[in-house]
């Protein structure tokens, strides 16, 4: 069995955190780690009782954690580094018990980067805002336009080989962690696939597109993100 390792960057998810930890299948997954990103709640307390490994990272950004997390694993001995990395969100907006689905096509050689596409797959209604719904059209069109990938969404659930990962070379600290990762694919010729996934609506409220800011931002980022990588 390949060795699988999870990933969740975690900022004020106390209410949510915990049932996305139990709904991951702890069969094929030797290790979560939740990045606790500078919450002010009580997120690492309640992702250590659920049994994560919780890291902390004080500096914000999606991006910064996702690195911490990264830079965590890679720290582990040669005999205990996993083959496979799954990023997924700690607000129980995805169904962590799709992971053997988002992981499938890399453990039959077909890919070596799986988006967990929620275009593909069934939403909640309302789970999706239209500025993510476009911003995810935009971003796709432009990949497709200039990297010559056909992506539909820029999902957080996500697997990866953890030596493709590494091969990456991921920087971005914020909003363009996700476009950056399958724009250097791209670049790099990184074998990929999409499976569909379901979507909810989040617990809480989204630090991203629940802001005006926070999707102007994103949105901004996103696009300077694709052009900066041609």
């Amino acid at each position: 069995m390949p060795r699988i390792s999870v990933i969740i960057p975690a900022y004020n998810e106390e209410k949510s955190i915990a049932h996305v930890i139990s709904d991951i299948p702890a069969d094929l997954v030797q290790e979560v780690i939740v990045v606790n990103n500078n919450s002010s709640d009580n997120t690492p307390e309640a992702a250590r009782a659920a049994g994560a490994t919780v890291l902390d990272e004080p500096r914000p950004g999606y991006g910064n954690a996702c690195l911490k997390g990264i830079a965590y694993v890679a720290d582990k001995p040669a005999d205990e580094l996993p083959d496979i990395i799954v990023f997924l969100d700690g607000d129980y907006s995805d169904y962590p018990g799709e992971l053997p689905q988002v992981v499938q096509p890399i453990l039959e050689g077909k890919a070596d980067l799986v988006i967990g596409s929620r275009v593909l797959g069934k939403r909640e209604a309302g789970a999706l805002m239209p500025q993510q719904i476009f911003g995810n059209w935009l971003a796709t069109t432009l990949l497709r336009w200039l990297y010559g990938v056909r992506y539909t969404d820029l999902g957080p659930f996500r697997a990866i080989r953890f030596s493709t990962l590494q091969q990456l070379g991921m920087r971005d600290r914020n909003y363009g962690w996700t476009v950056e990762m399958q724009a250097r694919a791209a670049k790099q010729k990184i074998r990929y696939a999409e499976v569909p996934v379901n979507y909810r609506r989040r617990i809480g409220v989204s630090k991203v597109s629940g802001t005006v800011k926070g999707s102007v931002l994103a949105g901004y980022k996103i696009i300077l993100t694709i052009f900066k990588l041609l």
